[in-house]
């Protein structure tokens, strides 16, 4: 290979996808803002019939085993030259059946979370203001929808801030809980396996932010960027991610005990310390769901540009197009009581865990053949046959029980 050709083939192309820099604290932010949203919000009320040991057991299962296929996806997006989102390379590497269950997972997760915020937000801000649910739904998705439209790099920086007080407020909260009514062991220690496997769905939804690899790789191969970044923010927040969903619903459940926490958590165990406890827990939540709205959103809004071929993400009719498909939708379906906080959150995490296990070992696997990059970075030995096969074997195997769960086969976990 020529030194021309070798310049090239370490190039990114131009493509419908702006790329915009991101510093190593805003992909991180991202990262965090995104899996801290409704998941962590549900943990608590979702694993307290399996216990709280148990749950420490799937976060560390389903974080490790996330993290690895998130770091498919990177290595699959720095051998790709031209940017694109996971429906993308899943085209480019699987063919259109992939790019198109790529797409659905993409859009059945983000449509859960987005779901679950809608609902979840409007519990809240009605508390706070006296307002009819909807109305307060409303509210959320004002600063959301301004923050989404604005692009990558608003997104980044306002993650990165509103990361920064969330980390704050849960600090505060943890101590005044440890402090005063305190933590009882016995909350803590108990453990039923029976109930055990619907935990582990919710613990992929939680960590579900393959999604957001693609957008990582644009904002660290922008001019001023290190793509070098890319997979110490992934490992970074993915840890980062795991000591928040465990120690919120450790200080819930050791506090309340299982019979007492609610669907949305910071509700019951706000009120438990008191008035002051309660706007703090509940703006904790507030500030979860958005950034974690921002960052779906905002990921789903390109898929939604890659996936149907529009010619930009800034051409503002298909802006307006992308924006609509992503925001509506979830509004609509929240407000028919079809779906429950933690039912949306579960049944989400389960059928886009399945399809995100599989894709991204076929999309590296390919990738490694017919690359058009050469990689700053690969996974290594992460990308091990057995390592593959156990991903798939554990995620799908949740897909399996949910559908068995909603036919009553399976004990339901909540």
């Amino acid at each position: 290979m020529t030194d021309k050709e070798q310049k090239i083939s370490n190039t990114f192309e131009e493509s419908a996808l702006k790329i915009e820099r991101l510093t190593f604290f805003e992909g991180v932010a991202m990262i965090v803002g995104a899996n801290i949203g409704a998941g962590i919000l549900s943990l608590a009320f979702g694993a307290r019939k399996a216990g709280w040991p148990v749950l420490v057991f799937f976060l560390i299962l389903a974080g490790a085993f996330t993290t690895v296929s998130m770091l498919y996806v990177a290595e699959t997006t720095l051998r790709t030259r031209k940017p694109m989102q996971l429906s993308g390379l899943a085209e480019k590497y699987v063919g259109q059946l992939g790019s198109w269950l790529m797409f659905s997972s993409v859009a059945v997760n983000s449509l859960g979370c987005l779901i679950a915020y809608t609902n979840g937000s409007g519990q809240i801000i009605s508390g706070f203001l006296g307002v009819s649910p909807a109305v307060g739904s409303l509210i959320f998705f004002m600063p959301a929808v301004v923050v989404i439209w604005m692009g990558l790099r608003v997104t980044g920086v306002s993650e990165k801030v509103i990361t920064a007080g969330m980390g704050i407020m849960i600090l505060i909260l943890i101590i005044a809980t440890v402090a005063g009514p305190g933590i009882k062991t016995e909350h803590l220690k108990f453990t039923n396996w029976y109930y055990a496997v619907p935990v582990f769905s919710l613990a992929i939804f939680c960590y579900i932010s393959q999604y957001l690899v693609p957008e990582l790789t644009r904002g660290y191969s922008a001019e001023g960027g290190d793509i070098h970044n890319l997979p110490k923010a992934i490992i970074t927040g993915m840890f980062i991610t795991g000591v928040l969903l465990a120690v919120v619903p450790m200080a819930a459940l050791g506090m309340q005990g299982p019979d007492s926490v609610s669907q949305v958590v910071t509700l019951a165990w706000g009120e438990a310390l008191g008035q002051w406890a309660f706007f703090t827990a509940n703006a904790f939540a507030l500030c979860a769901m958005i950034t974690s709205f921002w960052a779906i959103g905002e990921t789903m809004l390109t898929n939604v540009v890659d996936r149907l071929k529009f010619p930009s993400e800034w051409d503002i009719k298909y802006r307006i197009i992308s924006l609509i498909l992503v925001v509506v939708p979830p509004f609509l379906i929240a407000y028919t009581g079809l779906v429950t906080f933690v039912g949306a959150i579960y049944f989400a995490g389960a059928f886009a865990g399945a399809i995100m296990s599989v894709i991204p070992v076929m999309m590296i696997n390919e990738a490694r053949k017919s690359g058009d990059r050469e990689p700053e970075w690969t996974c290594g030995a992460l990308a091990h046959p057995i390592i593959q096969g156990t991903l798939i074997f554990l995620f799908c195997g949740a897909a399996v029980y949910a559908v068995l769960d909603a036919l009553e086969i399976l004990p339901h976990g909540w």
